[in-house]
């Protein structure tokens, strides 16, 4: 059969790893020690491989010969391929089959959408826990097979690859821990619920750079889909509303969340943003990265209680009514001006007579005499 045109990963890997570019370095599992090869063959005597491989933006089309991949690769758990020229998954297959300890693959950038996955091929992959799949412009097609011959998987990578829509397979994905979808077109709720469905045990959901629009989903609805969220990105989506804000204390679980550069946050200011967030989600512990202490959490509850304050009943959240009962009614904060003085009246007795002057704190000892003997010569006058 002929090998597609291009440079194969094994070729490649040579080039890579050989003592003249990845000087050998002693001890377990540093390098792999090949017998001599017939001549013409691509392989060195010695390569030294990590059980990490990077193998990125290096032209890769094909695999190359498979026992030479098993005999080099057989320690390796770590395989980055992203931005080759991959478009054949019989190719990426053939690679994957003889790396038996593979754990973490990337494909990200690859031309993959170019050709079909089959079940067969897709099995090769099933020891593979993290997939990395940005760019790929993969099928949803392509997605659900390899969902049903990764057992084993926790993570998935799949942004930057224009969704519009999101389609549910047949069977869920219990094992799915993270899923990444960034950087797509998902503006509807009902595209996003269906990511609930497929992923029931779904701790970690990034929808960053997407546009999604409002959180249109009864609360008890909500809880049910995402039994198991912990984190939640929403880092520039299109939410305009509090009241989608409120809608993410419906997941049970949920402990931290990402909010920057939301519509609805724009008009505020960073202090606002970060302290009405807080107060409406008490059970985040963690916003946009930073860890929410007690004490930062109480100061943004009495904030809240304050901002709402002098608003008509109709418009007040239910969070504020939450919060009187815990802190009760608070005065507005006195104004108290730190700023140090920068002057002083005094008193100044000379010949039986008193004055009162106002003097600079600032100026030195010779300017308030030279002030002080002005006015007394003013005064013998």
């Amino acid at each position: 059969m002929d090998q597609p045109s291009g440079r194969s990963f094994m070729q490649v890997l040579c080039e890579k790893y050989s003592p003249e570019n990845f000087p050998y370095r002693r001890g377990p599992g540093m390098g792999v020690h090949v017998p001599a090869t017939p001549q013409g063959s691509p392989m060195k005597d010695r390569l030294n491989l990590p059980s990490v491989l990077v193998l990125n933006s290096c032209g890769i089309t094909c695999a190359g010969d498979e026992k030479e991949i098993a005999a080099f690769c057989a320690h390796v758990s770590e395989l980055d391929l992203s931005d080759n020229k991959l478009e054949d998954w019989h190719e990426v297959s053939k690679i994957v089959s003889n790396v038996p300890q593979l754990e973490f693959l990337n494909l990200s950038s690859n031309p993959l959408n170019l050709s079909v996955l089959e079940r067969t091929c897709a099995g090769s992959f099933s020891g593979v826990r993290k997939l990395v799949l940005n760019n790929s412009k993969a099928s949803w097609e392509t997605v659900h097979t390899i969902l049903q011959e990764l057992p084993d998987l926790e993570e998935l990578f799949l942004c930057l690859n224009d969704y519009e829509t999101v389609s549910c397979p047949s069977i869920c994905c219990h094992s799915l821990k993270l899923l990444h979808i960034t950087d797509n077109n998902l503006q509807d709720w009902t595209e996003i619920r269906k990511l609930g469905v497929m992923f029931p045990s779904l701790d970690t959901l990034v929808l960053a750079n997407n546009h999604l629009n409002a959180i249109e989903e009864p609360d008890d609805s909500l809880a049910r889909l995402f039994p198991n969220l912990r984190s939640i990105s929403l880092h520039k989506s299109g939410l305009q509303s509090w009241e989608d804000i409120d809608k993410l204390n419906s997941f049970p679980k949920l402990e931290e969340v990402r909010l920057l550069g939301i519509p609805l946050l724009q008009p505020y200011t960073t202090e606002e943003r970060r302290k009405l967030v807080i107060a409406r989600l008490p059970s985040v512990s963690k916003l946009n990265g930073s860890v929410v202490t007690d004490g930062e959490r109480e100061d943004s509850e009495r904030f809240f209680i304050r901002y709402y304050v002098d608003v008509p009943q109709e418009e007040v959240p239910f969070r504020y009514h939450e919060l009187i009962t815990k802190y009760g009614k608070l005065e507005p904060l006195a104004e108290v001006d730190l700023r140090p003085q920068s002057s002083a009246k005094v008193e100044v007795h000379f010949n039986d007579q008193v004055e009162e002057m106002s003097i600079r704190l600032d100026q030195t000892v010779a300017e308030l005499k030279k002030q002080l003997k002005t006015l007394v010569r003013s005064k013998k006058l």
